[in-house]
């Protein structure tokens, strides 16, 4: 009893009295949420013996086993199928013969032979184990068509049958998460499918090369690419009628322009400023590639805190965060393992502690709460998708998603935090009052260039017309000794995707604890309000989703 009464008032003297506070029980349940609880999840998920947790093996397995054998001490329910904790997701994995593929580039009558790995790297076919192409080559700038900006890179020419060349991402004038859409490859796949195109060239700006460097992007890409089957077990999101597609480097991209009205230097300023551009090349393409593919599993994990109100306990507010991380890749200072401690062990073992925070409430929130840990986000956010397109609940009872990935606050004492999405809803009040009472001030996304917003699992959610939301880190540090941006590029250029994302890595528990405190509140207060969330009108991603999540979408089976 004395425990209780001193832990409540550690509770009242800890957390500031910002703006519109919580009841008594949700700061009392935030207040489990401790930083070495976390560090214990995440030294365990990122440890070698799980060798990087690629979905599909039995690194991955084991931490599922974790995951599913902690929810289960808590007192959660299972919220898998058939009354399981699982959701298995089918997976297509493919991975180019580099040996038996081949890229050569036909100008003015001359040949020029480009070398997989050191010109170009291609990604593999999903449906046809050999594939080639031989057809002229059109620039077409960012290859964005987008009537809502005023923007189409394809106006004016004809790529019917052709090969399409686009830089990476879109134009900066467009506002940040609309830039993160128009970045995004399936959305510029569809588009070249629309127009006719057969086969894609990747082509970056030189200043995206600095920020990524070839030696670390090629390896990734030939680790291979997967996509979740259908029903019919056709991959999702392919498209057939692209027989090929690569990416070059700056060299090789230079090539790509001999002969041509303008050079790479020139397109690439062009596309600095925004301005829409297409010309047929001089150049054709042959393609040829040889790809094996083969089928696994590997499943998300799902638990739920049932709700309390009588008629509001039928909706859902989703908590999702990535179990999965790279598996075994090339090796720095002699270790080739993938740990993903921060990416996403870190997220991963945050919602451990914030569904623990939820089971051990007295009282349920009014809405339920489930906690849903996916696989394959690495390999294109495949876990979260595939949940949002078959969840194991009728998709129009799923209210909101708050989505965790990095946690926020591992790198240092933040005074600030990103909010990636829910500007685009009702949710924006519910993060601003959560983000008040804990300190945080909101900012900009500050690297509105790394497109964000697509590259996590709301996106998936946004996608089936949900509202979501994911915390970032921010880049004002409390200590004014630390230049937060300059931390977040560093980690981004010397740690991310590397074996060097380990558990010896400096991270700040507490911090992180404080940021795990903030995505519970978050959730909370979406799952105790009267209110659903709704998208803004006239909202660029609620016009073009929103009507998705009122269509039911019967439980998987």
């Amino acid at each position: 009893m004395k425990r209780w009464l001193l832990a409540a008032v550690a509770v009242l003297l800890c957390l500031p009295a910002y703006g519109q506070t919580s009841t008594g029980s949700a700061q009392q349940a935030m207040q489990l949420i401790q930083g070495p609880a976390i560090r214990g999840h995440m030294r365990f998920l990122a440890d070698s013996l799980l060798e990087g947790r690629a979905p599909g093996t039995r690194g991955y397995d084991i931490a599922a086993r974790y995951v599913q054998s902690r929810l289960e001490g808590m007192g959660l329910r299972p919220a898998g199928l058939n009354g399981s904790w699982y959701q298995n997701v089918p997976l297509r994995k493919s991975v180019v013969n580099a040996a038996k593929s081949s890229l050569t580039l036909h100008v003015d009558g001359k040949e020029i032979t480009l070398a997989e790995g050191k010109d170009y790297v291609f990604s593999p076919h999903m449906l046809e184990s050999d594939s080639v192409i031989d057809a002229p080559v059109v620039f077409v700038g960012f290859g964005v068509t987008a009537p809502d900006q005023n923007y189409d890179d394809y106006n004016g020419v004809d790529v019917k049958g052709k090969i399409v060349a686009t830089l990476y991402g879109a134009p900066s004038k467009f506002e940040s998460t609309e830039r993160a859409y128009y970045s995004d490859g399936l959305v510029k796949q569809r588009n070249a499918v629309a127009h006719g195109a057969v086969g894609t060239i990747g082509l970056m700006l030189p200043e995206e090369w600095k920020r990524y460097s070839w030696d670390w992007i090629r390896p990734q890409i030939e680790a291979g690419d997967m996509k979740w089957l259908d029903a019919k077990a056709v991959p999702h999101d392919t498209f057939r009628e692209l027989k090929a597609g690569a990416l070059l480097n700056n060299d090789a991209g230079a090539k790509l322009f001999i002969g041509a009205k303008h050079n790479l230097q020139e397109v690439s300023e062009k596309a600095r400023k925004g301005e829409p551009q297409a010309f047929l090349l001089a150049a054709t393409a042959q393609m040829h590639v040889v790809s094996q593919i083969s089928s696994l599993e590997s499943p998300n994990i799902l638990a739920v805190r049932p709700g309390s109100d009588p008629t509001l306990k039928d909706e859902y507010v989703i908590y999702t965060a990535h179990l999965d991380h790279l598996g075994i890749c090339p090796p720095v200072n002699g270790d080739n393992v993938c740990h993903g401690a921060l990416d996403n062990a870190s997220g991963s073992a945050t919602l451990l502690e914030v569904a623990r925070a939820f089971a051990e409430m007295p009282k349920a929130p009014r809405r339920s709460v489930m906690f849903v840990f996916v696989t394959g986000e690495e390999m294109g956010l495949l876990g979260s998708d595939y949940f949002a397109v078959s969840p194991t609940v009728p998709r129009k009872s799923i209210a909101a998603n708050v989505n965790i990935d990095e946690a926020p606050g591992m790198y240092y004492a933040m005074k600030d935090v990103v909010a990636m999405g829910p500007e685009h809803s009702s949710l924006q009040k519910i993060v601003e009052s959560a983000t008040h009472e804990l300190g945080y001030t909101i900012s900009p996304d500050p690297m509105p260039e790394e497109v964000g917003f697509i590259r996590s699992d709301q996106y998936s959610f946004v996608l089936q017309g949900i509202p979501a939301v994911y915390i970032a880190d921010g880049v004002k540090a409390e200590d004014p000794k630390i230049d937060g941006l300059n931390v977040l590029r560093k980690w981004l250029t010397t740690r991310y995707h590397t074996p060097a994302d380990n558990m010896d890595q400096p991270i700040d528990y507490e911090s992180g604890a404080k940021g795990a405190q903030l995505n519970f509140l978050i959730g909370y207060r979406i799952a105790e309000q009267a209110a659903r969330p709704e998208w803004n009108a006239g909202d660029f991603f609620g016009k073009t989703f929103g009507g998705k999540q009122r269509t039911a979408t019967p439980t998987a089976e």
